[in-house]
Parts: C-alpha cells; structure tokens; sequence
C-alpha cells in the first residue's frame, strides 16, 4: 500500500486529503502543526472570484475553471458523507464599477465567459439603486455581477474536508511538527527520494509526500537545489453586526470594490475584510490597526449604513506569496522523484484548493 503524507491541514492540505481519499489502494497521513484551518485558512474569507477573474486562458483560467466546476458537486458530496452544513452564499459576488473605469474589457470579459457557458451582467446605476439600495457613493457608476461566484466559509468546508477525509481513512495527525525530510540519492542519478519525515513525535516512513503547507513550506525545501521562497502578505478583517439589515434581505451578495470585500453572513452580520501589507525591507510583517480602520471606512463609503455596525472582532492572517514564480506553486520538489509542493497561493487559496487536489491526484494517480 502506498503511503502518503500531507503536510499542512489548512484547506489546500484538507482537499488534497480529501481528493485523495477517493483514490483506492493508498494509505495518507495528514500532518499539521495545529488544528486545521488555523494558519492563512481561518483568516481567509471564502470569496470565490472565478468568473469575475479577467484570467480568460492559460494556467491561471484552468485552475479557476477546474475548481469551478468541482464546486459543483464536492459541497454536496461532503454534506451527504459528513452530515454537516458548510455555509455557503449562492447570491453571486458584485464587484462595484466607478466612474474612472473604462468598460470595454468587461464588455469583452462577458463575451467570453458566455463563449465558456457562464453569465457575467454589466449593471447601471439604476439597476444596482434598485437590487442593492444600500449601495451609496457618487463614484460608484454600476456594478459587474457573477450570479454563479460563491462564497464559501473557510473553516468550515476545511473542517468538513478534514472529516470526510478522515471517515474515508485518511489519519489525522494534529498538533505535530514536521522538523525534517529524510531522503537517499538514487544510484546513478542526481535525484533524491524522501522515504521518511522527522517530526516532534518521532519518524515517519512515507513513500510519496505533499507539502502543501504555506508560509511553514520555505524550511522544509531547503534540501532541494531550488528552495521555495514563500514570503508573507498580511490580509486583516473584521466582524460586524447591523441591528437594521441594511438593502434587500432576500438578495445579499458579497460585494466587493478597490479590493475590499463586504461579505453577508445572515442575522445582519457580515465580514469586512482586504489583503492590505507587505513585508517591511527587514521581511517583518506587523497588523496596524490604522489599515484596518482605512479597510472599514473603506467599506462604509460603499455602504454607509455600516456606519452603525457594532464590530464583534478583529483578526488578521498572513497570505503565502511565491517570489520569483506565479501563484499557486503546484510542482515537484527540483531533484525529488517522490515530492510534490501544493503551497503559495497567495488570495486564492479557498478557490483554488479543488483544482489544486485534483491537480495532485492526476499528476500520480491519472
């Protein structure tokens, strides 16, 4: 039976465990330092942009469409194996239009996406008064609606991925660090092959690995001749409760405009949330408290009923950005035969995460 470890149980690492689970004959370890959907997952915001994406070709489009259509069947899936709900908006994602933007790429956008079989809308002004009138700002002209974009909680499908994974036998092993990749160098051959990991609770025999641990992937590459170099962007949000539910309360899309997300959660709550601070010349990151509060106002110039909100928390999480090769970074380990890296991917790492594990499983199983 061919053993393989996972490490990294946030939802690249669940859906890859999950994925795989489907696949006959293999027994799986799943390895995480902490509870699963703890890392860049639990500050993740579960904002599907797909068919929004101008990606129309090439890599960055495939991924996009391959998650797309896997979403189609995989929440259903996991409810039904699992009994439990994951949390998801199917009211569309709006992206706000101002006056500044030309609208001649989403004219083409739409254009194509209909050639691909999905439904973009270009809203005026008097649409978007009418469907969302909670929407005030005299910048904002229209709006682009994705009816089929989704918003998914992070946790949650992470969590139930791990269940799934786990009631179809992968072992979860949580709370453990993985500290080093034993490997030996094939015989007549630059090539190294991992054969066991060394954790905190003693060594594991493995025959295939993936690593598919975000920021913690850089140190457990730097046996490879090309170490990875996964540096940190830090996303902050907030958690807010409105008394008065404010626009149409059977129509509640997440909206999104100058990348910050306003995202509906029911009960007049919603997350306010952007991806807004690099790393400093000395690669230190630090949450100022002053970028979320320009996040929030940010927000309330879209919908100034959020003014009146009352702000239940705060957090923030650290995104994984690959330097020196685009986002997402699924490939071999440079000179392993046995190693595969499903890491770096940045915003997207939510909607990404269903082609990434179908990724992996085609690329050794077919």
């Amino acid at each position: 039976m061919i053993h393989i470890a996972i490490i990294g149980a946030g939802v690249i690492g669940a859906a890859i465990a999950y994925e795989l689970s489907l696949v006959k004959g293999l027994r799986i370890t799943l390895i995480d330092k902490q509870v699963s959907a703890l890392g860049s997952t639990g500050a993740a915001l579960g904002v599907l942009m797909g068919i929004l994406s101008r990606k129309t070709k090439g890599r960055g489009w495939k991924l996009r469409q391959t998650s797309i259509e896997r979403y189609k069947t995989l929440i259903s899936e996991l409810e039904i194996l699992t009994k439990q709900n994951i949390p998801v908006n199917h009211q569309g994602i709006l992206m706000l239009r101002f006056a500044e933007e030309p609208i001649g790429e989403w004219e083409n956008l739409i254009t194509i996406r209909q050639s691909q079989g999905y439904d973009l809308e270009i809203w005026d002004q008097k649409t978007l008064n009418r469907k969302c009138p909670h929407i005030d700002n005299p910048r904002i002209i229209g709006a682009i609606y994705s009816p089929q974009d989704l918003q998914i909680d992070p946790k949650k499908l992470t969590r139930v991925l791990v269940k799934g994974a786990s009631m179809n036998g992968v072992e979860c092993k949580f709370g453990i660090e993985v500290k080093n990749i034993i490997y030996d160098t094939l015989k007549d051959s630059n090539l190294h092959q991992c054969y066991e990991i060394q954790t905190t609770e003693g060594n594991l025999k493995i025959d295939k690995l993936v690593i598919a641990a975000g920021l913690g992937a850089t140190p457990l590459t730097i046996t490879s001749s090309q170490p990875l170099d996964i540096r940190p962007v830090l996303g902050q949000a907030l958690h807010i409760k409105l008394d008065k539910l404010p626009g149409n309360k059977d129509f509640q899309p997440v909206i999104t405009g100058n990348d910050v997300h306003i995202v509906p959660l029911g009960n007049g709550e919603y997350w306010i949330g952007a991806t807004v601070e690099f790393p400093d010349e000395m690669g230190e990151i630090i949450s100022h408290p002053e970028l979320l509060e320009k996040v929030k106002q940010q927000a309330i110039s879209f919908c100034p009923l959020l003014q009146d909100a009352k702000v239940i928390k705060t957090w923030f999480g650290k995104r994984p950005r690959p330097q020196g090769e685009p986002a997402p970074v699924i490939r071999e380990l440079p000179h392993y035969n046995n190693v595969l890296l499903a890491t770096g991917h940045y915003r997207n790492g939510v909607l990404l995460a269903p082609a990434t594990a179908l990724a992996i499983r085609e690329y050794w199983f077919g």
